[in-house]
């Protein structure tokens, strides 16, 4: 027998999707075995579209890399996005970032890139322009998560979660203070999204992937700490001003 792991994070919208597609789905399957044609395209469309809304709430076993060096994909998805940033407001300076673009078919649980402690999470209300567009990540409504790692190279990591046209809700499940450990679940965004990951430096860490590859939370390598790099200074982790709730 095949199981599919499913989320918790999704069980009201799984019950409100069998309740609506699932159930009148059966019935027409049941019309259509006794006899009444006319009830096969409804069963179709009815059972395709409840699987297809379930599906967003998957949530498949994934081998986590052991590289120490290693950072792992945030999300599933397209990667869109390798920039350098000349200043992050919680990095504290120079960052690069590497943004993912989850579609309304990729597995939409968010995973931690690295080891270490929950310092900050910050919720910031917005819009919800298509997770594509260029003004998306500043603009759209988005949970961002501060982590601080052991490494005195990059003492701290940045995850932003970020809604996106159909993405209305950010889960987060975890709490300031909290160790987490590589490639575990933090949460997930329903319905298509796009998740950041910023790293400190321009050349601390070498990207693993390129425009237009496709990621896979928690197995995917997005980046390598370049050997040889360290910090005598480990940065601070800034508290930017603007519109925030954080959780401490």
């Amino acid at each position: 027998m095949i199981r599919i792991p499913l989320t918790v994070w999704g069980w009201r919208e799984m019950a409100l999707a069998t309740l609506v597609t699932g159930v009148p789905g059966a019935l027409a399957w049941v019309g259509t075995l006794q006899g009444r044609l006319w009830c096969l395209p409804i069963a179709v469309v009815l059972t395709l579209i409840w699987g297809w809304a379930i599906s967003f709430f998957r949530d498949p076993h994934r081998v986590v890399p052991n590289d120490p060096d290693a950072l792992v994909a945030p999300a599933d998805g397209l990667v869109t996005e390798i920039s350098r940033i000349d200043h992050d407001s919680l990095i504290g300076g120079p960052a690069m970032r590497i943004g993912i673009f989850l579609s309304v078919f990729n597995v939409h649980i968010n995973r931690s890139p690295c080891k270490g402690v929950v310092r900050m999470i910050r919720h910031e209300p917005g819009a919800f322009l298509d997770a594509r567009h260029p003004e998306s990540g500043s603009r759209n409504e988005a949970n961002t998560i501060v982590i601080e790692t052991d490494d005195p190279a990059a003492p701290t990591l940045v995850v932003r979660q970020i809604a996106g046209l159909l993405a209305r809700r950010i889960v987060c499940d975890l709490k300031v203070g909290q160790q987490i450990e590589r490639g575990q679940r933090i949460g997930m965004i329903k319905f298509g999204s796009r998740t950041e990951l910023i790293v400190p430096g321009h050349d601390l860490f070498s990207p693993q992937v390129a425009l237009g590859d496709k990621a896979r939370g928690a197995a995917t390598i997005l980046a390598l700490r370049c050997t040889g790099t360290a910090s005598s200074e480990p940065q601070a982790v800034r508290q930017p001003a603007g519109r925030a709730e954080e959780r401490t």
